[in-house]
């Protein structure tokens, strides 16, 4: 580290981009922030992202196959580039040496605002981190500054004025935005695919850092600051949330929630802006990684909507929410979409009628895992539904779960099943038992004789049992009616099977007598042809002539 206090030490040139290799220097000691970010685990970004066993597997498998297939190598190639890919598109070809600065703490109280706007003017500059072997000195300052005003920003005071927060902003918009690489392949999946990191992320990460730093500051100032965090400001913010790195959505979901809060004249455009950014993906592109982020902001939104809520929360409800269901990613974004379904119902029981039958008219007709899924978020519903609200809703919903209970498919009919394990769906199928009952019976029956799972056969055992406590009377009737209606329906089968077999001896019979009537007619139809034959053949003087049909026989 030199006097400025920055390292600048040239065996950063043999490390990873944004990294200082210290093998051969001795390692300074961490700041604050990069202490923070070191030690930081769990759901926040991280900076190296452990591999697991699956990633490893994977990787092994897609070896052993470009060993076996030498066309393979150039997707190999393409594999390894999506690991680590670089959406700065304003990068500098060159850039000159980066000017040491003095630290902002050995400077005097009236130098340090001229010294922070240079700063940041400094780390406004952007580095290609596809190379790691170039700027590497200029890459190491950058972190180095960038770091320092993240702890200068947090431990001082009276620090942000108006003339920090132009700076501020375009610093951080010059770092973050920037148009985002495609996908390589159309055929990408981010459920099972591994996503693109952001190679220059050693220094987005303390960007981002910085800029939630200055949201929180007590100097922080809204009036002021909404001059420059305006809505060109966060519709750029919001393209961002498109990035497959899930450490970028990560951070921008905070940034963006704290905007939100602060900020009082953006939020009715940033629920405008989602909602446009949901439609799109619902029905053009079906294509936004950051789907689950702006969820999981919504649900904390929805939990501050004051009552009675507006229509316009109401229509976003039904007309963007419940339409998320139909997209074949659900899986994504599913458990942030079912929280704020939850949220809504909560806030308002009227509209759990329109929520279900929404899911209802969604139902996965082919898909499995979107039934568990679907039936999973029923059961959260049913959760926090009032009893009043579920007699609308009952018949509808348990032909539906009737359905699920009949699937072949186990998981369906396990997930729909154990629906009479939860104490306060029990008790309120239990008040209703007279409607349900009817409904269920047929398919647990029939389930509890024919199904090929021998668990799902033990759980609807213990369905019918339940029931049968419930109203031992309507079980009876419905036992006696369930197995007379069996035998009216084996007999008209039977009926049904009769009828086609004397159809059939008919059909044959009439056609045997067909042809039979047919043979003298087709004799005469062939003696009569020979006679017309004869006829043609003789000349208009009576002449005899040679018949072609009689091969050269001669008539008199």
């Amino acid at each position: 580290m030199n006097k400025d206090g920055l390292k600048t030490s040239p065996a950063a040139a043999a490390g990873t981009p944004g990294k200082v290799n210290n093998a051969a220097v001795s390692p300074a000691p961490p700041s604050g922030l990069e202490r923070e970010l070191l030690e930081r685990q769990g759901p926040g970004p991280l900076i190296d992202r452990p591999v697991s066993a699956t990633e490893k597997a994977t990787a092994n498998a897609n070896e052993q196959r470009d060993k076996m297939d030498a066309f393979a190598k150039r997707s190999a190639a393409k594999r390894r580039q999506r690991q680590s890919s670089n959406s700065q598109l304003n990068v500098a070809k060159q850039h000159m040496e980066m000017e040491a600065l003095p630290l902002l703490k050995d400077t005097a109280p009236n130098e340090q605002e001229d010294l922070l706007v240079k700063k940041l003017s400094v780390c406004s500059c952007i580095f290609d981190f596809m190379d790691a072997t170039v700027d590497v000195k200029n890459k190491e300052m950058k972190r180095e500054t960038l770091l320092e005003l993240a702890d200068f920003v947090s431990a001082s005071r009276n620090v942000l004025n108006d003339q920090i927060y132009p700076e501020v902003v375009k610093m951080v918009g010059n770092n973050l935005f920037r148009v985002l690489p495609p996908a390589d392949t159309p055929d990408y999946d981010p459920e099972e695919d591994d996503p693109s990191l952001e190679a220059s992320w050693p220094h987005l990460q303390i960007v981002y850092e910085f800029f939630l730093r200055v949201l929180e500051s007590q100097d922080f100032n809204p009036q002021i600051a909404k001059k420059w965090i305006d809505i060109k400001f966060v519709s750029q913010l919001l393209e961002l949330f498109d990035s497959e790195d899930p450490r970028e959505r990560d951070y921008l979901k905070t940034v963006l929630h704290r905007i939100y809060g602060k900020f009082l004249g953006l939020r009715a455009f940033i629920r405008k802006q989602i909602n446009h950014i949901f439609l799109k993906f619902i029905y053009e592109t079906e294509h936004f990684n950051g789907v689950g982020e702006l969820l999981e902001i919504l649900g904390s939104i929805i939990n501050g909507f004051a009552l009675p809520l507006k229509a316009e929360h109401k229509q976003f409800l039904v007309k963007v929410l419940i339409p998320l269901h139909k997209v074949r990613c659900l899986g994504m974004y599913h458990a942030q979409l079912a929280y704020c379904i939850v949220q809504f119902i909560e806030k308002d029981a009227t509209l759990t009628e329109a929520v279900i039958k929404g899911m209802l008219k969604y139902w996965p007709k082919t898909s499995s895992q979107k039934e568990v899924m679907f039936l999973g978020e029923i059961e959260e519903i049913l959760d926090v539904i009032e009893p009043v609200q579920f007699v609308k809703v009952q018949e509808i919903l348990f032909r539906q779960i009737a359905r699920c209970v009949a699937s072949p498919h186990f998981q369906v009919a396990e997930r729909a099943l154990y629906y009479w394990n939860n104490e306060y769906v029990l008790n309120l199928i239990e008040d209703n038992c007279g409607t349900i009952l009817p409904i269920m019976f047929p398919s647990l029956y029939k389930m509890s004789k024919e199904h090929w799972n021998p668990t799902i056969i033990g759980l609807v055992y213990n369905v019918l049992k339940a029931f049968m406590e419930m109203n031992s009377k309507l079980f009876d009737e419905l036992t006696a009616q369930y197995k007379n209606d069996r035998a009216k329906e084996k007999k008209r089968d039977k009926d049904r099977e009769e009828l086609w077999t004397r159809l059939d001896k008919l059909a044959l019979t009439d056609a045997t007598n067909k042809d039979r009537s047919l043979q003298p007619v087709a004799s005469n139809n062939a003696n009569n042809a020979g006679l017309r034959d004869e006829e043609e053949d003789e000349d208009d003087d009576g002449s005899p002539t040679l018949s072609g049909s009689k091969c050269g026989v001669v008539q008199i």
